[in-house]
């Protein structure tokens, strides 16, 4: 009876962290499911779009409007512009931010006027677009399509662009192609899926609708620096030179006449310190000199006094008694 209820508390014990285990492994498995980063970057375009929304104060049509995000996005950049759907196809926009959008836009499902919110989405790129096996070498830059119908409203459906003629976009902050790689541009549909395509030039990607986009390269192709130790071969500046030389010479004489020079001063302390004892001893024995008055000889370099010969001989007690 006593070892079973020992047993029952034990049971229990281990169903408990079995049960804490399996919510655990879910938990893990839900955050690293594909759609998950799929879905925070659906979210963050809800969010964006509601805060380019808020930029027009007093809307007018074809004016660019920089919006401003929330605290805990600081980094990212957001923009808004209205415009006629059927001004858009006729002559498209010359310049919105880094995109260059032709004519010939067609929007499904139509409206009236639509909206084109510009993401600017810095240092948090890789966080909201996550590429495995590459890395980014310009922040991912956004245009999404909205109905203007109501600059109030929030949660819109992104609209569908699509054109006959390339929408260009240029990049410019990027940084330099790393030894040995290929810059790519990658594309982040709706869907989230990316689709990797050749730069029109160095910086310059094509696209032909809405999306994110951005420039990478495979971190596989990156040539590893030279391996620690391998010198580079001598130049005309190079350490080997006679200037160098010279300049090395002069830094080792200055370090030994140094050392030198410590040493010097060391022995010059010890001497002097030693010249002062022996003239102390020097004068304490002119004074003991000075005020004996028994005999003294000297002993090596040392004045001792010396005892005269003894005035009453020594003799036992026993011979007082008889």
């Amino acid at each position: 009876m006593l070892s079973e209820k020992l047993l029952k508390p034990m049971e229990f014990i281990y169903h408990l962290v079995i049960a804490l285990l399996g919510v655990l492994f879910a938990c893990q498995c839900k955050a690293q499911s594909p759609g998950t980063s799929t879905s925070t970057a659906g979210s963050l375009d809800s969010l964006l779009q509601d805060y380019a929304y808020r930029a027009f104060v007093h809307p007018h049509t074809g004016v660019i409007y920089d919006g401003t995000v929330p605290s805990n996005l600081t980094g990212i950049k957001i923009a808004a512009l209205r415009l006629k759907s059927g001004s858009l196809w006729k002559r498209g926009v010359e310049s919105y931010k880094e995109f260059k959008i032709p004519e010939g836009i067609i929007v499904r499902p139509y409206v009236e006027r639509l909206v084109l919110v510009y993401h600017n989405l810095g240092n948090w790129s890789s966080f909201y677009y996550p590429l495995p096996g590459y890395i980014y070498l310009s922040p991912v830059l956004g245009l999404l399509a909205y109905d203007a119908a109501n600059l109030s409203a929030t949660n819109l459906p992104e609209l569908v662009v699509a054109s006959e003629s390339p929408i260009s976009i240029n990049f410019t902050n990027i940084i330099a192609v790393p030894s040995g790689a290929i810059a790519r541009c990658v594309q982040f549909g709706l869907g989230g899926s990316p689709d990797f395509r050749d730069l029109v030039s160095s910086s310059i990607c094509s696209t032909y609708g809405q999306g994110h986009f951005s420039v990478v390269v495979n971190s596989s192709e990156i040539t590893p620096p030279p391996a620690p130790g391998v010198a580079p071969p001598p130049g005309p500046n190079h350490i080997g030179s006679k200037s160098d030389k010279s300049k090395v010479w002069k830094i080792v004489g200055g370090a030994v006449g140094g050392v030198v020079a410590l040493l010097l001063l060391a022995l010059l302390v010890c001497w002097m310190r030693q010249y002062k004892h022996y003239k102390k001893m020097a004068q304490m024995e002119q004074h003991a000199d000075a005020g004996v008055s028994f005999h003294t000889a000297r002993i090596g370099n040392t004045q001792v006094p010396v005892a005269s010969a003894a005035r009453t001989e020594p003799f036992l007690e026993n011979e007082l008694v008889a």
